[in-house]
């Protein structure tokens, strides 16, 4: 887990600094004497800032325990589950993206996104058949929760029309 971490803190830190940057060139419309706090780029800049944050923190962490190391010899060790769950959580987020949105209503593709993240990783830790059910059930509901609160939140605070 902690190679992984390690390549997710880089991945996070690079996608931060994009972000950021990305922010600051889009057009912040003073010319026209826009309020500052409703310029197109302060969302995006504040998140990227928050993804730099973390992910440096995330590195920081994986380096002081050894993800350094990506190619140590391993041994007869298990392999290590993280790449494993990078992979499925990057494989649902790019499925999210470039496929659910914009084919589905942004409540449904947003439901249907957290509820299968929620329930694949929930999934191997139920023990029998009941477990799975509620598991499901929980990410059912976890799903659906998610989606009314996002699409309530952009829609009347921020002010987003959703796709």
């Amino acid at each position: 887990m902690v190679k992984a971490d390690f390549v997710t803190g880089i991945v996070l830190i690079a996608l931060g600094i994009a972000t950021v940057v990305a922010s600051f060139q889009m057009p912040r419309f003073a010319e026209l004497n826009v309020n500052p706090y409703t310029v197109p780029g302060l969302v995006p800049g504040a998140l990227g800032a928050v993804l730099l944050v973390l992910g440096a923190a995330l590195f920081v962490r994986a380096a002081r325990a050894g993800g350094w190391r990506l190619w140590a010899r391993q041994g007869a060790r298990q392999p290590d589950p993280g790449l494993r769950h990078l992979l499925l959580a990057a494989a649902l987020c790019l499925g999210y993206a470039g496929g659910l949105i914009g084919r589905l209503p942004f409540w449904l593709a947003t439901l249907v996104f957290v509820a299968l993240f929620v329930a694949l990783f929930e999934w191997p830790l139920a023990r029998n058949g009941r477990a799975r059910a509620r598991r499901l059930a929980v990410a059912l509901g976890f799903g659906a929760i998610v989606a009314a609160a996002v699409t309530l939140v952009f829609q009347e605070v921020f002010l987003v029309r959703l796709p």
